[in-house]
């Protein structure tokens, strides 16, 4: 039994380390750039033009869609993603044995969140380039969360729940916002990726771009937690909720282009992170 398990964890490892792989992650991270650049761009739109369109990762894969070669950039974006699910399940089974205990646990749940949101936004893109999906416009994002927590809501401890869920989102927020003043984020590169000129304007982007990400998921987070607090799934929502909910605070559409700015500078790292990802 020990030596079925011990093939079987070296199997999985060489899944993990394989070229093919690998390329296929490269491809999945360049893919989710190019998403938060769209999504920066729309946010920006928000800021300053009141756009209609969704600003979120349906409303940018909806954009691509758009385009003459949407279609085939939409299968290869899908693959990549898929490519980029089984890098963070190999590494949520396999990895981090460098790590000991506590941290290795997380890192590996970690890993396995990472899997389900690159999984989301593989079936995302297939649904577009297959034009099954219902996304794009106003309030696309938004209006699934709402329906969604709705459902939650009217359920025994709804509320506790959907307050629950506001608290893990400002969990994960801190977690992001931690990456990037920390740096930490420099663990996913190869050593190379920080060295020279070029390797500290990839972290500088990382930085800004974790930061403004956390920014965001806080918002969202706040949204689902006053939607709990006041029995209205209507305040719940997702990403183009929390930008549009950032534009109307005070001195919102400076604050929402700062923001926009830093998720532009996540995507301009993701090229970056795949140029140089980490071979565990």
């Amino acid at each position: 039994m020990t030596n079925v398990k011990g093939k079987g964890d070296q199997a999985g490892r060489e899944v993990r380390d394989s070229k093919a792989l690998e390329v296929g992650a490269r491809v999945g991270l360049v893919a989710y750039g190019i998403v938060h650049l769209l999504v920066a761009w729309i946010a920006l739109q928000v800021a300053w033009g009141g756009t209609q369109e969704d600003a979120s990762q349906s409303g940018a894969l909806a954009m691509v869609s758009e385009s003459g070669p949407g279609k085939a950039l939409l299968w290869v974006t899908a693959v990549g993603f898929v490519a980029l699910v089984l890098w963070q399940l190999a590494d949520a089974v396999w990895g981090f044995r460098d790590k000991d205990g506590a941290k290795r646990t997380f890192k590996r749940v970690s890993a396995a969140g990472k899997a389900v949101l690159y999984g989301a936004l593989a079936v995302l893109a297939a649904r577009q380039a297959s034009g099954t999906s219902g996304g794009g416009g106003s309030g696309g994002s938004g209006g699934s969360e709402e329906t969604l927590t709705a459902r939650v809501m009217g359920a025994p401890g709804g509320p506790w729940i959907v307050a629950l869920v506001g608290l893990a989102t400002l969990a994960l927020a801190g977690y992001q916002g931690y990456r990037g003043v920390t740096r930490s984020f420099e663990h996913d590169l190869d050593p190379s990726a920080s060295s020279g000129t070029s390797g500290s304007a990839i972290v500088r982007l990382g930085q800004v771009g974790y930061v403004a990400k956390g920014i965001a998921l806080g918002i969202i987070g706040v949204l689902f937690i006053l939607a709990a607090i006041d029995h209205d799934p209507d305040r719940a929502g997702g990403l183009d909720d929390a930008l549009r909910t950032l534009r109307e605070q005070p001195f919102g559409p400076y604050l929402l282009t700062l923001v926009a700015l830093g998720l532009a500078a996540f995507g301009a790292y993701c090229f970056g992170w795949a140029r140089h990802v980490k071979r565990r």
